[in-house]
């Protein structure tokens, strides 16, 4: 019996050692079809959805937001749009279903289907996502570019990334 629990405790003892030394794992959680998560390689935690529109040529859209006490980025992909500067500003009307969040506001083109916001924390700017149902982008002097995306439980999605957030490791 003793012979048994010695093992065991070898055994375990062993196991231990092996899973320490391997990398950290993400922290993720779902809420709904949004994927919260830590990743290793971020400072901060994200809150990702992704889907097909059938009424776009069952066109792929991405949303990932993350947030810090210092700003808020929000990273938009959709594989309708095809940019061809990267490193562009490009300027846009922020707005949800139901409000206006930023006028003419500053999107960078990160390649040819993805573009970046980044705005100084505003807790009037969470509040408002956080009771969409949708994103909207309006650019400047291009209605073939602008789009609508989708982001049902944004509210339930914003609370676990706040969750995330104040409890990353």
């Amino acid at each position: 019996m003793q012979r048994s629990l010695l093992a065991a405790g070898i055994l375990v003892g062993a196991l231990s050692a092996a899973l320490s030394s391997r990398p950290a794992l993400a922290q993720q959680s779902k809420v709904g079809d949004w994927t919260i998560e830590k990743r290793t390689q971020d400072t901060h935690c994200n809150a990702s959805r992704g889907y097909k529109d059938k009424e776009d040529e069952n066109r792929d859209y991405v949303i990932v937001i993350t947030y810090s006490d210092k700003a808020i980025v929000i990273v938009m992909i959709y594989d309708g749009w095809e940019w061809d500067k990267v490193g562009e500003i490009l300027r846009a009307d922020v707005g949800t279903d139901d409000a206006d969040i930023m006028k003419k506001a500053k999107w960078e083109v990160m390649d040819k289907t993805t573009v970046r916001g980044i705005f100084e924390y505003d807790q009037s700017i969470m509040d408002r996502l956080s009771k969409a149902k949708r994103l909207t982008l309006d650019f400047e002097d291009d209605d073939d570019d602008s789009i609508e995306m989708q982001i049902p439980r944004a509210g339930e999605a914003l609370a676990a990334l706040k969750f995330c957030e104040e409890n990353r490791k």
